[in-house]
């Protein structure tokens, strides 16, 4: 048996960009820790297939798309998720994209994308789950910020502003929201290679810069960030609010390796 404070069963996770990369690993990470949990992001057959996996761990699940830039299609699963298991205890926003393009060169229009997803995405989100937790005195959400809420990475500015402010929207909720019992914290992945960024990292000098600056010397493989997920999710992070968990393999850490 594990630790009964980790354990999830009984609870309902909504996770967003919850169907790829590390979002669905999380999510399949929640369900193995006993929760029931909603996948969900804009790819109707991506929804439909970690719904069905999720299933497959002998959970209950919901296969229902959502658009984190439309704030209605957000108010809808709440509602479609509140229909079939009654309230939503967990939180976790992981629909996000990037693009490098030197800051001078990127068009406003693709800034303002990154923007409207990473940042007012995740804010949207989070009021709309946040209330329905406010209301019933209970609630854990998990954004997904990055090292690069820290830390610059070069020329992709908009992905940086993003995740900085996502890290200080979390804290913002965190203080407004700690007396109603709803923690807000952010799990801050270090470089882990997935679908998103694989092309700009693979076999490139910019990823062999992330692995000499990696004390580990390696990427992270997506299921290392589950620990860290089910930690936040769960009722042992009670007294953890407004709290930055980076998962990065030392490389915040870090000054000089050799």
């Amino acid at each position: 048996m594990g630790h009964p404070l980790l354990d999830l069963n009984g609870k309902t996770a909504v996770v967003i960009g919850g169907t790829s990369g590390i979002g669905r690993s999380i999510a399949l990470d929640l369900a193995k820790a006993g929760a029931d949990v909603v996948a969900t992001g804009r790819r109707t057959e991506l929804v439909r297939s970690a719904s069905a996996e999720i299933v497959a761990l002998g959970r209950r699940s919901l296969a229902q798309t959502c658009d984190v830039t439309d704030h209605a299609s957000i108010e809808l699963l709440l509602k479609s998720v509140c229909a079939e298991f009654g309230s939503v205890q967990i939180l976790v926003n992981s629909a996000g994209r990037t693009k490098r393009i030197p800051t001078l060169e990127f068009p406003e229009s693709e800034w303002n994308a990154i923007m409207e997803t990473n940042l007012n995405g995740t804010l949207r989100a989070c009021r709309v789950f946040g209330r329905h937790m406010i209301d019933r005195k209970y609630g854990r959400i998990v954004n997904i910020a990055s090292i690069a809420s820290v830390v610059a990475l070069y020329e992709t500015a908009p992905y940086n502003a993003s995740k900085a402010a996502v890290a200080a929207l979390t804290r913002s909720l965190a203080i407004e929201w700690a007396t109603s019992g709803v923690c807000v914290n952010a799990i801050a992945p270090g470089v882990f290679l997935t679908e998103m960024n694989s092309a700009l990292l693979d076999g490139t000098a910019r990823g062999k810069e992330f692995l000499m600056r990696t004390p580990m010397r390696r990427y992270g493989n997506v299921q290392e960030l589950g620990g860290a997920a089910v930690f936040l999710a769960s009722d042992a992070a009670s007294y953890v609010t407004g709290h930055l968990l980076v998962v990065d393999g030392g490389l915040l850490a870090s000054g000089v390796n050799q």
